[in-house]
C-alpha cells in the first residue's frame, strides 16, 4: 500500500521526521511531497524545493531512504485543478497523510483514506518557530535532525533568512 504525505519543510524538523516515521508504519512505499514547489523564495518560502529534499535525505536513514520518494508538488490557483495536479506527478497511493483541513476535504470526495498526523510538540516544531529563532539567535539546534542542522549552518541559513 503506499501513501502521500504533503508538507513545505521550511524547514525539515524533528516534527517532520515523526511524521515520516508516523506515516512509514503505516504503508509500504510513501511518496513525499514537496509542496509549493513553484515559489520563489521569500520570508515564508525561504528554501527551494532542491534545498529541502537536500534537507529530508541528509535527515533520515537508509532503511527510510528505501521506502520513499521525493516529488516536487507546485501550488496552483484552483484547490480541484491542484489534487489532479497532484494526480499527474505521484504515483497512485491509497492514503494521505495530512493535519490541512483543506487537504482532509478535498481528498474525502475520493476514494483515499485520509488519516490525521499526530503533531510532536507542535508550539516548538514550526517552521516559521525554528525560522524565527534562528534568526534572532536563539536555540533551534535541538529542534531539528542532525542533518538539517548541518545544512542550516553550512549554507548561512542565519544569513539567508534575514536578508528575506
Amino acid at each position: 500500500m503506499n501513501g502521500l504525505l504533503i508538507g513545505r519543510f521550511q524547514p525539515f524538523h524533528l516534527g517532520h521526521l515523526e511524521a515520516l516515521r508516523f506515516a512509514l508504519s503505516k504503508v509500504d512505499k510513501l511518496w513525499v511531497g514537496l509542496g509549493s514547489s513553484n515559489k520563489p523564495i521569500e520570508k515564508n518560502n525561504p528554501f527551494t524545493a532542491e534545498e529541502r529534499k537536500e534537507m529530508i535525505l541528509s535527515s533520515i536513514d537508509d532503511s527510510m531512504k528505501e521506502n520513499i520518494s521525493i516529488f516536487f508538488i507546485p501550488d496552483v490557483d484552483n484547490h480541484v485543478k491542484w489534487i489532479e495536479k497532484i494526480d499527474t506527478i505521484v504515483p497512485k497511493f491509497d492514503i494521505i497523510f495530512s493535519n490541512d483541513e483543506l487537504t482532509k476535504h478535498l481528498y474525502s470526495k475520493r476514494t483515499t483514506q485520509v488519516v490525521s498526523i499526530p503533531f510532536l510538540n507542535r508550539d516548538k516544531l514550526s517552521g516559521t518557530n525554528i525560522r524565527d529563532l534562528i534568526v534572532s539567535d536563539q536555540k533551534w539546534e535541538d529542534l531539528v535532525p542532525e542533518g538539517t542542522k548541518n545544512f542550516l549552518i553550512n549554507t548561512s541559513a542565519k544569513e539567508h533568512l534575514k536578508n528575506l
